[in-house]
Protein backbone atom coordinates (compact mmCIF):
# COMPACT_ATOMS: atom_id res chain seq x y z
CA UNK A 1 0.00 0.00 0.00
CA UNK A 2 1.09 3.78 -0.69
CA UNK A 3 -0.41 6.83 1.32
CA UNK A 4 -0.01 10.20 -0.78
CA UNK A 5 -0.05 13.01 1.26
CA UNK A 6 -0.97 16.67 -0.30
CA UNK A 7 -0.36 20.04 1.76
CA UNK A 8 -2.33 23.15 0.95
CA UNK A 9 -2.83 26.52 3.27
CA UNK A 10 -5.97 28.67 3.19
CA UNK A 11 -6.88 32.20 5.52
CA UNK A 12 -9.03 30.78 8.57
CA UNK A 13 -11.85 33.09 7.16
CA UNK A 14 -11.83 30.34 3.82
CA UNK A 15 -11.37 27.29 6.09
CA UNK A 16 -14.91 26.37 6.14
CA UNK A 17 -15.77 27.06 2.49
CA UNK A 18 -12.59 24.95 1.55
CA UNK A 19 -13.58 21.89 3.50
CA UNK A 20 -17.26 21.99 1.74
CA UNK A 21 -15.18 22.20 -1.25
CA UNK A 22 -12.91 19.35 -1.02
CA UNK A 23 -15.80 17.16 0.56
CA UNK A 24 -18.21 18.04 -2.38
CA UNK A 25 -15.64 17.65 -5.28
CA UNK A 26 -12.12 16.26 -3.67
CA UNK A 27 -12.80 13.56 -1.91
CA UNK A 28 -15.44 11.68 -4.52
CA UNK A 29 -13.14 12.04 -7.12
CA UNK A 30 -10.42 10.31 -5.31
CA UNK A 31 -12.59 7.59 -4.18
CA UNK A 32 -13.87 7.29 -7.31
CA UNK A 33 -10.81 6.18 -8.44
CA UNK A 34 -9.89 2.53 -9.05
CA UNK A 35 -7.01 1.15 -6.41
CA UNK A 36 -8.13 3.75 -3.68
CA UNK A 37 -8.67 2.54 -0.78
CA UNK A 38 -8.94 5.42 1.57
CA UNK A 39 -9.27 9.70 1.78
CA UNK A 40 -8.46 11.15 5.06
CA UNK A 41 -8.52 15.27 6.08
CA UNK A 42 -6.31 17.11 8.45
CA UNK A 43 -6.65 20.58 9.24
CA UNK A 44 -5.18 22.83 11.86
CA UNK A 45 -5.43 26.49 12.06
CA UNK A 46 -3.07 28.76 13.66
CA UNK A 47 -3.79 32.10 13.86
CA UNK A 48 -4.77 33.32 10.40
CA UNK A 49 -3.86 30.15 8.47
CA UNK A 50 -5.84 26.70 8.25
CA UNK A 51 -3.31 24.03 6.64
CA UNK A 52 -5.17 20.93 5.75
CA UNK A 53 -3.09 17.82 5.05
CA UNK A 54 -4.99 15.23 2.38
CA UNK A 55 -3.48 11.43 3.24
CA UNK A 56 -4.88 9.06 0.50
CA UNK A 57 -3.85 5.13 0.65
CA UNK A 58 -3.77 3.22 -2.64
CA UNK A 59 -3.09 0.14 -3.85
CA UNK A 60 -0.52 0.63 -6.39
CA UNK A 61 1.77 3.16 -7.99
CA UNK A 62 -0.56 2.82 -11.42
CA UNK A 63 -3.86 3.43 -9.10
CA UNK A 64 -2.27 6.90 -7.83
CA UNK A 65 -1.35 7.26 -11.56
CA UNK A 66 -4.96 6.78 -12.48
CA UNK A 67 -5.62 9.88 -10.38
CA UNK A 68 -3.03 12.02 -10.46
CA UNK A 69 -1.57 11.63 -14.14
CA UNK A 70 1.81 9.72 -15.63
CA UNK A 71 4.05 12.50 -13.06
CA UNK A 72 2.87 10.94 -9.57
CA UNK A 73 4.70 13.32 -7.40
CA UNK A 74 2.91 16.56 -9.13
CA UNK A 75 -0.34 17.59 -7.14
CA UNK A 76 -2.95 17.32 -8.64
CA UNK A 77 -5.20 20.63 -8.30
CA UNK A 78 -8.73 21.64 -9.23
CA UNK A 79 -9.73 25.24 -10.90
CA UNK A 80 -11.81 25.71 -7.59
CA UNK A 81 -8.45 25.67 -5.66
CA UNK A 82 -7.51 29.22 -6.63
CA UNK A 83 -10.44 30.50 -4.48
CA UNK A 84 -9.12 29.12 -1.76
CA UNK A 85 -5.37 28.55 -1.73
CA UNK A 86 -2.46 30.71 -0.84
CA UNK A 87 -0.08 29.01 -2.67
CA UNK A 88 0.54 26.14 -5.28
CA UNK A 89 2.99 23.22 -3.91
CA UNK A 90 4.28 21.91 -7.08
CA UNK A 91 5.03 17.99 -5.13
CA UNK A 92 3.47 15.60 -3.11
CA UNK A 93 5.03 12.65 -0.74
CA UNK A 94 4.42 9.20 -1.18
CA UNK A 95 5.32 6.36 1.44
CA UNK A 96 5.24 2.98 1.40
CA UNK A 97 2.93 1.55 4.18
CA UNK A 98 3.90 -1.45 6.44
CA UNK A 99 1.29 -3.32 7.81
CA UNK A 100 2.05 -4.20 11.40
CA UNK A 101 0.16 -6.99 13.40
CA UNK A 102 -1.72 -6.39 16.21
Amino acid sequence: MIARTWHGVTTAATAAGYLAFLRARAVPDYRATPGNLSVEILHRTEGALTHYLIVTHWESVDAIAAFAGHDIARAKYYPEDRDFLLEFEPTVQHYTVEPLNR
